[in-house]
């Protein structure tokens, strides 16, 4: 997964990485995700105008045929399917949210549009959870690092595209086995030992927005 946003009037990246902390209202960019043929885990980091998955799917001009989401609640996958223009089992979508996407041939994905106006922030359950790594959350770079963040994570996952399987690191006991990179707009699964907000509102420094 190749990630990059690249703001209005030619800003050089570092000097766009400090605007996506300090003025995201005032940046507009794109993350962009490499698909494989087959299932591809990406997210809505940016604003988006798409209210839909079926909207997602109609924007990929054919190449999507069915997008799935994490209903955490029932730890299990569902999702809604093209069926020949029809989308069944359409579901409401918005930024910040992590999709799993069926791809016909390889293929660029992008989420574009202004910084959102909130900072992506999720309500865990016990149990998995999908998440991406938020805009405002650069000093993360390892997965072991999201999971001391959120506090209550014993695991991490990765969903690696060639393979077409979940890879990831597990907490042993301070030990991160499997440990792997990450960067802003990381679209990741995983496991809370208890429920909790992350990031946490107290510690934030702009309002913030909880995905669905």
């Amino acid at each position: 997964m190749k990630k990059l946003i690249l703001p209005l009037l030619l800003l050089v990246a570092f000097g766009m990485l400090a605007a996506v902390e300090s003025a995201p209202s005032e940046v507009v960019g794109y993350v962009k995700y490499d698909m494989v043929a087959g299932l591809n885990l990406v997210a809505l980091p940016m604003a988006t105008d798409w209210l839909w998955a079926s909207d997602l799917g109609t924007a990929q001009s054919g190449n999507v045929d069915a997008i799935f989401a994490w209903n955490a609640t029932d730890q299990l996958w569902s999702g809604a399917a093209d069926l020949g223009g029809f989308w069944d089992g359409d579901f409401e979508i918005g930024s910040g949210d992590v999709l799993w996407v069926n791809a016909l041939t390889p293929a660029a994905f992008y989420s574009i549009g202004d910084m959102p106006a909130q900072n992506a922030t999720y309500s865990l359950l016990t149990g998995l959870n999908t998440v991406m790594v938020p805009l405002n959350k650069s000093n993360l770079t390892w997965a072991s690092e999201v999971g001391i963040d959120i506090g209550t994570s014993d695991a991490v996952f990765y969903w690696n595209n060639t393979d077409q399987l979940w890879g990831g690191a597990a907490d042993l006991g301070g030990f991160w086995d499997g440990d792997f990179e990450v960067a802003i707009g990381y679209p990741l699964w995983v496991n809370s030992t208890a429920p909790v907000v992350w990031p946490s509102r107290a510690v934030m420094n702009a309002p913030l927005r909880t995905s669905k």
